[in-house]
């Protein structure tokens, strides 16, 4: 069963822009150094589907990505400590979703992004992720095909 994330760029380090131009081989998601966002990446499995969202600037979901690899150890670190994930992506949110229209929508209201606004790489429930795709204009038939 597939799983939702939200992970977390900022645009004028790396944007959705720059995922999208790696293509299907993706990019890994390095450089997270907080422990409550390297476990939700453990937790990650191949397939398992993502927001892109740009944090700082423009502070909204732009796009969709799929996780291509498990978590494995994070080749710029010298510590042994921080592993990431693979990802590409997969498809622009027509209507990126910005975070004031998160936070004013009541179905949306136990989401980690609304409760703990700091955590760069969260878990999205099932629900919340239909909520943000309508929200955006995403197609969901063509998504499970992509």
């Amino acid at each position: 069963m597939t799983a939702f994330w939200l992970l977390k760029s900022e645009p004028d380090v790396f944007s959705w822009n720059d995922l999208v131009s790696r293509g299907p081989k993706g990019e890994a998601w390095d450089g997270v150094r907080n422990y409550q966002a390297r476990n939700n990446m453990r937790a990650m499995k191949v397939g398992d589907l993502g927001f892109f969202y740009h944090s700082n600037e423009g502070k909204e979901i732009v796009g969709i990505l799929r996780v291509i690899s498990p978590a494995h150890p994070e080749a710029k670190d010298d510590t042994g400590k921080w592993e990431c994930v693979d990802v590409a992506a997969v498809t622009p949110v027509p209507k990126p979703v910005g975070l004031d229209a998160v936070k004013a929508n009541p179905k949306l209201s136990a989401m980690v992004l609304v409760n703990n606004s700091r955590l760069s790489v969260q878990p999205v429930s099932a629900e919340e992720w239909k909520e943000i795709c309508k929200m955006g204009g995403v197609d969901l038939k063509a998504l499970k095909g992509s």
